[in-house]
């Protein structure tokens, strides 16, 4: 059987002279690709429940280039297509020393990938507008494309996935007649959203670094321990927590690691070595979804990882697989992949950029909000914690501020970096042996279906500017109803009377205040962070009807 190209190629990470690449085939194949002027690589396809994938990883590449590739598979040319409309995919790569050269990053989350959704019709897709923005200004290409959550909605499925699945389930697969819950199943999501033509192009020429949000597994995932022995009282729900894990770890994860890192990951060499991958990854989906308790302090798997480009280093950070829900002792992450994170967030870099798909800070109201219900949750009056619990299942009350001492521990992270000093937890050294902090720090978020941007104020003279940027949706929207509250929480008057009931709990003021520079805005959108030297530049920008891009703000900062 000849093998056909599903899905990509898509292109994930680019490091100095090289590249990988990520494609899904109908079957078995020799995959190749070939750059013009130099570099190429090749890889067998890997195989699991049916479906082949390949990760290719492309060396040799020149520095300081933009080259066109060509994908074959088992000698033929797929990609780009013949007679293809759009521009020639390259792989761009940076100067050999590019210490002065700009870093762009392009980010959002929340993306739906066909217009209509449950019988409504959404806003244009901003990635797409993007996308289209590219070809015609080819120069404006990013360094890199940041997925912040909700790529695919195994939990709000599109018209056509609800059809597959009713014939599914009447041939007796179980599981809810609209949600996905096998591996399948899930395939389906990825080839309708992949192959949007726009986006299709977007991926084959911008590398990309993506992190899950709840959607790809289920609305609110992992909101607390209560929340999970619910789910695990489903029939369906193991299949759908193996499936929805080991298809995120094959689509999305894989290609978050640079080839030295997927040469050392053990499950990545057994997979590619198996004839058939998939009791492999059954069982992977199974083993991590287990998450660490106060006696168990093993990370089955840490899907966080850490990149940098240039002067900038990017930390993504896993919100939802690892969190620790044993009450009294919650935490946004395990101690071992925090002691991680801080080792990452020590070095030699100009710019930190922290990407977290659940904001850092949220609108304050909602902020002491979620810190009071935190507090009523963990009461030792069991109606008292189980009142709590149902206000923050109802509300999804499950942020940073919900996980209070995680949110604290990130606040104290930053201001230490930011101060600088011989006592900070690791800089680069400047001139005469002084320790010199980051120039900026900035948190790229999405999840709240708003975009908006607020500063961190620590209370005194920091050199260091620290900045929450949240870009939410790509392509979905927020209810009407909500939108109000969404505004009114950041309101002095609104923010007062919510920290007075936080108070009546014991919940005092963080450490660190935060004020509103640009939002909310409820439209779909993509942000853009520039770093050049020691400046740091954010933009979001929403869709017109027409599916064009126009500026929503902008912000810069620097020392």
């Amino acid at each position: 059987m000849t093998a056909q190209l599903l899905i990509g190629p898509v292109l994930r990470r680019v490091d100095g002279d090289r590249a990988t690449l990520w494609l899904e085939t109908s079957s078995p194949a020799q995959t190749r690709v070939e750059v013009d002027g130099a570099g190429a690589g090749s890889a067998r396809t890997f195989s699991a429940y049916g479906h082949h994938y390949a990760l290719i990883t492309v060396e040799g590449l020149a520095p300081d280039s933009a080259n066109p590739y060509r994908l074959y598979l088992d000698d033929r040319q797929v990609w780009p297509e013949q007679d293809s409309e759009y521009p020639p995919p390259v792989i761009r790569t940076r100067a050999a020393d590019d210490g002065a050269q700009p870093v762009s990053l392009v980010f959002g989350s929340c993306r739906k990938g066909t217009p209509q959704v449950s019988g409504r019709w959404l806003p244009p897709d901003a990635l797409d507008a993007f996308s289209r923005r590219l070809m015609a200004d080819p120069e404006s290409r990013p360094d890199l494309l940041v997925l912040l959550g909700d790529q695919v909605y195994a939990d709000e499925t599109s018209t056509k996935v609800r059809r597959f699945l009713r014939h599914r389930r009447r041939n007796g697969h179980q599981g809810p007649a609209d949600q996905v819950v096998s591996f399948e199943e899930y395939t389906k999501l990825y080839l309708e959203s992949w192959r949007d033509p726009e986006v299709r192009w977007l991926f084959s020429t911008v590398p990309s670094a993506m992190i899950f949000d709840d959607h790809e597994l289920i609305d609110d995932w992992n909101t607390s321990a209560s929340w999970r022995a619910d789910m695990a009282r489903q029939a369906w729900w193991r299949e759908r927590i193996s499936a929805g894990l080991a298809s995120y770890w094959i689509y999305q994860h894989l290609g978050n690691l640079s080839p030295d890192e997927l040469a050392a990951d053990p499950l990545f060499q057994k997979v590619t070595g198996a004839e058939d991958a998939t009791d492999l990854l059954r069982d992977f989906g199974l083993r991590v979804d287990e998450p660490e308790s106060a006696e168990n302090t093993d990370v089955p798997y840490q899907w966080s990882f850490a990149l940098d480009v240039g002067r900038t280093r990017l930390i993504v950070l896993d919100n939802r697989c690892n969190r620790v829900l044993t009450p009294g002792a919650r935490a946004m992450l395990p101690a071992a992949e925090w002691n991680w994170f801080l080792d990452h967030a020590h070095g030699d870099y100009d710019h930190l950029v922290v990407g977290s798909s659940l904001p850092w800070l949220m609108p304050p109201a909602i902020h002491y909000l979620e810190a009071w219900n935190e507090r009523i949750s963990e009461s030792h009056r069991p109606r008292a914690a189980a009142f709590g619990e149902k206000v923050r299942r109802t509300f999804d009350l499950e942020h940073w501020a919900a996980f209070g001492r995680s949110f604290a521990a990130l606040g104290e992270l930053f201001r230490r970096l930011g101060e600088g000093g011989p006592d900070a937890p690791g800089h680069r050294v400047g001139a005469g042996g002084a320790y010199r902090a980051p120039a900026s720090i900035s948190v790229l978020s999405g999840d709240v279906h708003h975009s908006y941007v607020a500063r961190a104020d620590f209370g005194h003279a920091m050199a260091t500017p620290v900045y929450q940027l949240t870009c939410s949706p790509i392509h979905n929207e927020v209810p009407l109803p909500l939108r109000p509250l969404m505004r009114v929480a950041w309101w002095p008057g609104v923010v007062h009377a919510v920290r007075g009931l936080a108070r009546t709990v014991s919940v005092h003021k963080p450490a660190l205040r935060w004020k509103k520079l640009a939002g909310p805005y409820f439209g779909n959108a993509v942000g853009t962070l520039r770093l050049d030297g020691q400046v740091a530049t954010a933009r979001i920008e929403g869709t017109t009807k027409d599916g064009e891009l126009h500026d929503v703000s902008a912000v810069s900062y620097h020392p």
